[in-house]
């Protein structure tokens, strides 16, 4: 395989570790723990898993004496940079257990569980994927694991290879999964251990214990760079609006980052949306009044970043689109859903949904009602927010110039920025993190522990510093809808209104607005300084002050 410069420099990479997982490790058992809501329920559903202690690692001075055990690791849902570090951390964590102790890693996602397609993950094999992007070890999956003939199944496989212990490395929805099958396993007997990882570049995945989800210090950085170098072909032409949609399905912390990184002229940030009850039109006429303002300074030029995840935010489309997820939840087969879908629809939303949906662009409306992902969520990023939203900017500029509000020229670009940043060769942050989070799951199965996730915190100082541990899944937990039935769920994490990344962007946006105030961040920095390489993002940095 032919490799870049960087590649083989990486190769060499020796990724930090927090001082209590360099060594000999002994695990502290806290106080008892509760979910975040529904607590009664939450107990019923996980009566074995439920309430258990956070866990926090120190140095030990003794070394454990264990037995050599068998290890599975799956990679779910979508991409995340640094994905292969926490596999090659696991990998050394287990081999400095017990050099005798093996890793198999399943194919494809939960599938390769349910389907039994593995592969034995050897030195030779990880050492070949150190410091990189992507998920291509093992590859990554979307299959659900939620009902008992797949965790039989899985267990097949799991008895054959004697594995006695299985890492989940996903985002909310995996790690659910991940904690769905410790229950079902623990409550079996079948001497199964589940330990979950925290990934996604959404940066949705986030509480008190969970400082930030890898792979989004990464993704943002790579976001940023062309942000920025597209600002700077902006400054320079001076003839285009730019609509950026960036990946961010529930929540807008990627592009509340991005902004922060690059200062571009607008950002929308979805949650404040849904708080001010914003309609399409009143996003629209916001932007239409920054466009307007700059056109009357001669600045017909400018950048707009959009949340992907913005539609489900407008309350009334968010509506629409839950009262759509039950209708199309449904088991049915009609002969008017077969020959006319739309009109279907029409029939069976409530007066208020049916004139909204009937208002739509027929090409959204089409793309409200595309199939599903497998966690029954809208395909956020199938809809093309930032073609809508510039095209009635458009037409509400034209309204204006006809009214002599509006003198300028408005040319729209349009850009969606997500594949690009979640297979990016990790920063040092992600490198670090990642693989001190395999090592630190490495101890949890060495601690007989089940339905964790790993836990790193403290990541704002030197990685020497860190604190590593594992809270109990359910403590994240809270039940929500999906699929037209209450699940349980982790709940996610929104940028917060009241919180500080949001506050400092708040308080300078207009003056971007009215400004050319951009910055250009350029590429991730992998060596020199440290001030320049181990930084961690913006938003980290203000939420650990």
């Amino acid at each position: 395989m032919t490799k870049s410069a960087l590649q083989i420099a990486r190769a060499a990479y020796q990724p930090k570790l927090p001082k209590a997982l360099q060594g000999q490790v002994k695990a502290v058992f806290g106080a008892p723990t509760q979910s975040v809501a529904d607590q009664e329920e939450i107990k019923k559903l996980f009566p074995n898993t439920y309430g258990m202690p956070l866990i926090t690692f120190e140095a030990a001075a003794e070394a454990q004496n264990l037995p050599a055990i068998n290890v599975g690791v799956i990679l779910s849902g979508g991409q995340a940079p640094g994905g292969h570090n926490v596999i090659s951390g696991l990998f050394d964590g287990l081999k400095r257990l017990n050099p005798a102790n093996r890793l198999y890693g399943f194919l494809m996602g939960p599938g390769g569980l349910v389907d039994h397609n593995y592969k034995e993950l050897t030195a030779d094999i990880i050492d070949e994927y150190r410091n990189t992007g992507g998920f291509d070890i093992i590859g990554s999956g979307r299959t659900k694991l939620e009902k008992v003939d797949q965790f039989e199944k899985g267990f097949e496989i799991l008895k054959k290879l004697n594995i006695k212990a299985v890492v989940i490395i996903g985002g909310d929805d995996s790690n659910t999964n991940a904690c769905v099958l410790a229950e079902y396993y623990l409550a079996k007997k079948y001497g199964i251990q589940v330990i979950g990882c925290p990934k996604t570049i959404d940066g949705d995945l986030k509480n008190d214990q969970i400082e930030t989800s890898f792979g989004f210090d990464t993704a943002v950085k790579t976001y940023a760079e062309v942000i920025g170098n597209i600002q700077r072909d902006c400054n320079s032409a001076r003839k285009y609006w730019h609509f950026i949609k960036l990946m961010g399905r529930s929540a807008s912390h990627i592009a509340l980052e991005c902004a922060l990184q690059v200062q571009p002229n607008i950002c929308i940030i979805s949650e404040e949306v849904e708080k001010k009850d914003m309609s399409l039109d009143d996003i629209v006429t916001s932007i239409a009044r920054t466009v307007a303002h700059r056109a009357a300074q001669g600045l017909n030029f400018g950048t707009v970043l959009i949340p992907e995840g913005l539609i489900e935010f407008i309350p009334a489309m968010k509506r629409l689109i839950a009262e759509l997820n039950d209708i199309l939840a449904r088991p049915t087969s009609t002969h008017e859903r077969m020959v006319d879908q739309h009109s279907w629809l029409l029939s069976e939303l409530s007066k208020e949904n049916a004139e909204l949906f009937a208002s739509l662009p027929q090409n959204v409306a089409n793309q409200l009602t595309m199939e599903r992902d497998p966690h029954g969520n809208v395909q956020v990023s199938l809809i093309q927010t930032e073609s809508l939203l510039s095209n009635m900017v458009a037409r509400k500029l034209a309204q204006w110039k006809k009214e002599g509000h509006y003198t300028g020229k408005f040319a729209p670009q349009h850009h969606f920025f997500g594949y690009e940043g979640r297979c990016a060769a990790p920063s040092n942050f992600d490198a670090d993190y990642c693989y001190s989070l395999g090592v630190t799951a490495s101890s949890l199965i060495a601690n007989g522990v089940t339905g964790y996730m790993a836990s790193v915190k403290n990541l704002t100082a030197p990685a020497d510093q860190w604190v590593a541990g594992g809270i109990p899944i359910t403590m994240m937990f809270n039940m929500e809808r999906r699929n037209g039935e209450m699940k349980p769920v982790i709940r996610k994490a929104l940028v917060e209104l009241d919180g500080k990344p949001f506050k400092a962007f708040a308080a300078v946006r207009d003056q971007w607005a009215k400004e050319t105030a951009y910055v250009y961040p350029g590429p991730i920095q992998y060596f020199g300084p440290s001030e320049v390489c181990d930084q961690t993002t913006k938003t980290l940095k203000l939420e650990q002050e």
